[in-house]
């Protein structure tokens, strides 16, 4: 089973991506390089990931005292993923980019994360460099982020300390001039940084000859204290190895030592670290610490850095559909083929009978549909946020400004919501196959270990819905949850022109309706205490309510094609998250309107 042609009826069929070849900076494409691409990621994807999957998975990264140790496949890996250009997808052709719609980068990327999410791609270089491109100086473009374009160097990001977690206003790695004439230095106002970093993915290894730390520190005030909060929070770039303003390397290691390897319960393929900062194991100049290049204004670093959280946000709901298609796809070749039970009714009785295969019976269909009606559903979510990013680029002023405000709200739903429900999906695979599922002889026990990371990375659900409910659906006087309500109400009234679909609309409506109640029930006091006690389970029932909205707005575009079995099982999936999901929304709302302080008010010796 392909992925291609559920991505090629989203991009082309449903959202229209061809159209963008009419602005300006997208006017070189054409269907057939976006075809191109995608056919190139495909290759690529099946043919350097898929197979080393397993392998990725059962030999995890290793410290042999000097290095850290990756299967071969994972850098012949690394190196065709470069070399397809995709790392620079979406920068200016001046650059070396193929000024590629960021829709058409995310639905190439897809193949990748498929095949093997533990192996990755790119996510988090690209987002380095993309912050650098917005955020550096001229000689920190050149030197940093173009090298990391062209995947000679690789970056992260290194917010989380072991004491303070998410907590990014409790970061004390610390972070002093070097020198009276630290701010000299063509690379950027050098600063000597000294801390720990933690959960820092791809924080060491040989893939590429440097590695491009983006690190969160804080510039002590006059007194040689950390101001408090994340007012005091600035950005560095801390490169592994020393380079000059050529971006040559001057031989010379900075000091940052790797402490340890995080062994994880998924995602083994990728390296993940603790580091130190400044510890002196290799002195710069014959000084501790290591040496930084401030980006941006001192005490603005957050500022900087969500620009890469946001979009590594989308990154992983990205991810997690795709590890939730993977078990999707394993599990329906699994029940077409497996011959169990015979059929219900007086025949059945029969021992002589022949077995029916297991996607005969009705709750293997059950579960198949609700993975194809969250993975699915969460692929067009993607798709669809990625499309505004597009719009947010290159649309008029006021489709630009409606994008931005649409993305603020969507984002926590986009990350959240797929690590979630295609994480569900993956339990379901497991339980298609039976006792087999849960054995390392199918793939789908690795699917959900390695999805499951997703509910913690760039943000746990608990920051998500705190994100969502304490501040985007109320930002800019709630403009953003009123153009996401109009927008939604657009498809409810196309939808309710179609009888077969009518019901459908009518009942997102109400969704609706309801999700809009519980928001103000939510803040009814004022008091962010009450208001927040539930935020998860009304960021769960925001997100099925955005979910409904995408499958009617899916269910439309199918509507209208020829009669075929894909065309059925959109409709099919559609009506699944109406009858089966939506509902669920109610049970979710009724506490947050309520504001219930049952899990809040629970003293702690009660436990």
């Amino acid at each position: 089973m392909s992925l291609r042609p559920t991505l090629d009826f989203l991009l082309n069929d449903w959202l229209a991506v061809e159209s963008l070849n009419q602005r300006e900076r997208f006017s070189d494409h054409s269907r057939e390089t976006f075809d191109a691409v995608l056919d190139t990621c495909e290759r690529i994807a099946r043919e350097k990931y898929a197979p080393f999957n397993r392998l990725v998975d059962t030999q995890e990264p290793h410290f042999d005292g000097d290095k850290v140790i990756l299967p071969r496949a994972t850098h012949d890996a690394q190196k065709a993923y470069a070399e397809s250009g995709m790392l620079s997808a979406a920068q200016d052709a001046e650059i070396g980019g193929m000024q590629l719609p960021y829709t058409v980068e995310a639905a190439a990327n897809s193949f990748f994360a498929m095949a093997s999410v533990s192996i990755g791609s790119g996510m988090l270089t690209t987002g380095n460099a993309n912050l650098l491109m917005k955020h550096g100086t001229e000689v920190q473009k050149q030197v940093f982020a173009l090298n990391e374009f062209s995947g000679r160097w690789s970056g992260t990001m290194c917010l989380s300390e072991p004491q303070a977690g998410s907590s990014l206003s409790d970061v004390v790695t610390r972070a002093v001039p070097d020198g009276a004439d630290f701010a000299d230095d063509p690379l950027g106002s050098r600063y000597r940084l000294k801390g720990n970093k933690m959960w820092i993915s791809a924080g060491e290894h040989e893939l590429t000859e440097n590695i491009v730390h983006l690190v969160l520190a804080k510039i002590p005030d006059e007194s040689g204290k950390l101001v408090p909060g994340t007012r005091g929070i600035s950005l560095f770039i801390v490169p592994k190895h020393m380079v000059n303003a050529h971006g040559e390397l001057t031989g010379e290691r900075n000091d940052v030592a790797l402490a340890g390897l995080n062994h994880k319960c998924g995602w083994r393929g990728t390296t993940n670290t603790l580091l130190n900062f400044g510890e002196g194991k290799y002195p710069v100049g014959g000084a501790a610490g290591a040496v930084g290049y401030l980006v941006g204004q001192p005490g603005k670093g957050l500022a900087c850095m969500f620009h890469m959280m946001n979009e590594a946000r989308i990154g992983v709901g990205l991810a997690a559909t795709m590890l939730g298609m993977a078990g999707y796809h394993a599990s329906l070749a699994y029940a077409k083929g497996r011959p169990q039970g015979r059929p219900m009714g007086p025949a059945g009785k029969d021992p002589a009978q022949s077995q029916i295969r297991i996607i005969e019976h009705a709750d293997v269909k059950r579960m198949l549909l609700a993975q194809k009606s969250y993975c699915e559903g969460a692929l067009a979510l993607e798709l669809y946020c990625a499309r505004l990013v597009d719009e947010q680029h290159t649309g008029d002023a006021q489709s630009a400004d409606d994008a931005r405000l649409l993305l603020e709200v969507l984002t926590p739903i986009a990350k959240s919501w797929p690590s979630e429900w295609c994480l569900e999906a993956n339990s379901l695979a497991i339980q298609v196959h039976g006792g087999y599922g849960y054995t390392r002889d199918f793939p789908v026990e690795q699917y959900w270990r390695d999805n499951r990371l997703n509910m913690i990375h760039e943000g746990t659900h608990g920051i998500q819905a705190m994100d969502l409910l304490g501040r985007k659906v109320l930002m800019e006087e709630g403009k953003g949850l009123q153009l996401l309500a109009a927008r939604m109400q657009a498809t409810m009234a196309r939808a309710g022109q179609v009888p077969e679909l009518a019901d459908h609309a009518r009942s997102l409506g109400q969704a609706l309706a309801d999700v809009g109640a519980a928001t103000k029930a939510a803040w009814a006091t004022g008091n962010p205490t009450d208001a927040l006690a539930n935020a998860v389970p009304y960021l769960q029932a925001f997100g099925h309510a955005v979910l409904a909205w995408i499958w009617l707005d899916v269910a439309l575009t199918a509507h209208a094609a020829p009669e075929a079995p894909a065309r059925t099982g959109r409709l099919g999936a559609m009506r699944f998250f109406f009858h089966y999901e939506l509902p669920k929304i109610g049970a979710w709302l009724q506490v947050v309107s309520q504001r219930d302080a049952t899990c809040a008010g629970l003293p702690e010796e009660a436990f």
